[in-house]
């Protein structure tokens, strides 16, 4: 069968440290120069080139110009959705002494996954909607309840909108770190898009950590009945 090859010719491609870094600082949906990417991985800028090449072959990632610099990023939401999960099949480790940060704190508290909320906040809003009935499972997704059609309004969040996008809706995203799902595909963009715009939510200015803004500690305590 073909498909035993192609995973074989991915993992080949993951498996590589340089190039599983250089996805992974990708991973909060922003864009970075081969420069920064060199950076993240511990390489050189040449080294860099030949990793970065072999991610654009696999359809991991897209480069886009502007200007003199050119910028590389995930290829689609799908490829953050389908290989963050990946660290879930191997036996988890605890976190190096060295590696206990403020930063390490920071994302498994709340972070970005390419363009949707995950870590313990991601896991907690959407643990919310079920509890009051905004979503239901579905398999291996989540559906909108009529209940959760009002919620989403309040929001801001147009269904219709979203609905129409050529994205899978509302998939179940398995959370490396809460080791629980939250709500990630074309919903879960629109949750996190709509509390970033009305000011509770705060992307920090490099990396994946998401803040709760203090008007934000109110209103999703109000909305969500969540504690953050």
């Amino acid at each position: 069968m073909d498909v035993e090859p192609s995973f074989a010719a991915l993992g080949a491609i993951i498996g590589a440290p340089a190039r599983a870094n250089m996805l992974s600082a990708l991973f909060d949906g922003r864009a970075l120069t081969a420069t920064e990417l060199a950076r993240v991985a511990g390489i050189t800028a040449q080294t860099a080139s030949s990793h970065l090449n072999k991610l654009l072959d696999a359809k991991l990632l897209i480069v886009e110009k502007h200007g003199r610099f050119r910028y590389y990023k995930l290829a689609n939401p799908q490829v953050a959705e389908a290989l963050e999960p990946l660290t879930l099949l191997s036996p988890h480790k605890p976190t190096p002494a060295r590696a206990n940060s403020k930063e390490i704190a920071g994302i498994r508290n709340a972070r970005f996954c390419y363009d949707h909320v995950a870590g313990t906040l991601g896991v907690a809003l959407t643990s919310a909607m079920l509890k009051h009935g905004y979503l239901a499972e579905s398999d291996r997704d989540y559906r909108v309840t009529a209940r959760g059609e009002a919620f989403l309004e309040r929001l801001g969040i147009d269904l219709s909108e979203i609905k129409d996008q050529r994205r899978v809706f509302a998939r179940k995203c398995l959370d490396w770190s809460e080791r629980k799902p939250h709500v990630s595909g074309a919903l879960g963009a629109a949750i996190a898009s709509a509390l970033i715009a009305k000011g509770w939510l705060k992307r920090a200015k490099t990396g994946r950590e998401v803040k709760v803004t203090d008007t934000g500690h109110k209103a999703i305590s109000r909305h969500f009945g969540v504690r953050v």
